[in-house]
């Protein structure tokens, strides 16, 4: 039945993981790059070394292991096939949370952020602050179906989401998203107000207005020039799968190296660390998030949703906005995000804003770099709206 719920448990062919490894011990590298650092892109000596790792010491089956401690489903949505972790909280009065990802990430980004929402008692917290979690794949992502034709846009995908918290049975939930995540939940609040309790945005989408003098802050002003320059040395991947996804994922999908240059690419550049990633995501983590690319195939599949909605969402970012978002609101904005809204700004689209936290560290992947920082604000927005 299209309805159904149906459990769901990650195991592996070995035989796939035989393949990935085969693949990984007969790349065929190219030159070094031609200037020094990151500057042309992911430098040869750390790639090969990471995906020497990958093949010869990193082990999926612990991975697999520890996403197969919470609870997985599959249900069928408008057409669609979704897989989801779904871990109920032990204590009285959960509120029902759906955490929604983006690219270049996926549910792994959240593995370590799910204990500490559900059950926050064992965790050191108070059990006033428990979620029941739902932590979806979007689709083409992870292990939820790939769109076999077009339409899958984020509003699509809001509308799903909003039917999933209705089979799960929650006629009151929050809603949490970061990059992609953000966009979707934003949606979600504007598609069913009815029985979204309230949403916590890592940032908000808000478009830079001046003030009435016409003026930026001088806050404003380095947030967009942090925005400038990341237009100009990073836009590439963004036109890339916004316009011929298909030409790109040929690579992505048949080449592991290929796929972990592409994504570890985004890691390096959006997280917040001084030059070492490793101060803040190990290479067991990166390749996590890496193999629920490479394990179903979906590099061209992800990268479609550009070519679906980054026009939708590029109008927010300069004030284009449909229509204001009237359920209660909490963001978090990292310090190494990009771009960096003002409250001000957010507050044109986002009429309730109850929570607002400008963080000390933290960059795009505020769930994966920093879960502690995560848990606190998400907990310190929904005791306002419980």
């Amino acid at each position: 039945m299209p309805d159904t719920v149906t459990p769901w448990h990650l195991d592996i062919p070995q035989a796939e993981l035989d393949d990935l490894r085969d693949r990984l011990n007969r790349t065929r590298w190219p030159e070094a790059a031609t200037a020094s650092g990151w500057a042309q892109g992911v430098p040869l000596d750390y790639l090969r070394d990471l995906c020497s790792y990958w093949a010869n010491e990193y082990d999926w089956r612990a991975t697999e292991r520890r996403l197969n401690a919470f609870p997985q489903f599959r249900t069928e949505i408008d057409g669609i096939g979704v897989h989801f972790q779904h871990v109920r909280s032990p204590h009285p009065g959960a509120l029902p949370l759906v955490l929604t990802h983006g690219w270049p990430g996926s549910i792994i980004e959240f593995q370590k952020v799910i204990g500490p929402l559900t059950d926050p008692v064992a965790h050191g917290g108070d059990a006033a602050d428990a979620f029941h979690v739902v932590c979806p794949s979007l689709p083409g992502y992870g292990f939820s179906d790939k769109p076999a034709a077009t339409g899958w846009t984020i509003g699509r995908i809001a509308r799903a989401w909003a039917a999933l918290m209705a089979r799960l049975g929650y006629d009151r939930f929050g809603a949490q998203g970061s990059d992609w995540g953000s966009s979707v939940t934003t949606l979600l609040a504007q598609h069913d107000p009815a029985h979204v309790a309230g949403i916590h945005l890592a940032p908000p989408i808000a478009g830079p207005v001046p003030a009435a003098d016409g003026r930026f802050t001088d806050a404003e002003v380095a947030g967009l020039t942090r925005l400038k320059e990341r237009q100009q040395a990073e836009a590439g991947y963004t036109a890339q799968q916004a316009t011929r996804p298909q030409t790109l994922g040929y690579g992505l999908v048949d080449s592991p190296a290929a796929l972990c240059a592409w994504l570890v690419e985004k890691f390096w550049s959006w997280a917040d660390h001084d030059g070492d990633l490793s101060e803040v995501l190990s290479n067991d983590e990166l390749l996590d998030n890496v193999m629920l690319y490479w394990l179903p195939g979906t590099g061209a599949s992800a990268a479609r949703l550009y070519w679906e909605s980054i026009q939708q969402v590029m109008g927010w970012f300069t004030a284009g906005y449909e229509s204001t978002v009237d359920v209660p609101v909490g963001a978090s904005v990292f310090p190494a995000e990009v771009p960096l809204p003002s409250r001000r700004w957010a507050e044109r689209r986002f009429t309730d804003i109850r929570f607002w936290h400008e963080l000390e560290r933290g960059g795009h992947f505020g769930a994966f770099e920093r879960p502690g920082d995560f848990v606190d604000d998400v907990r310190a927005f929904f005791r306002l709206v419980r």
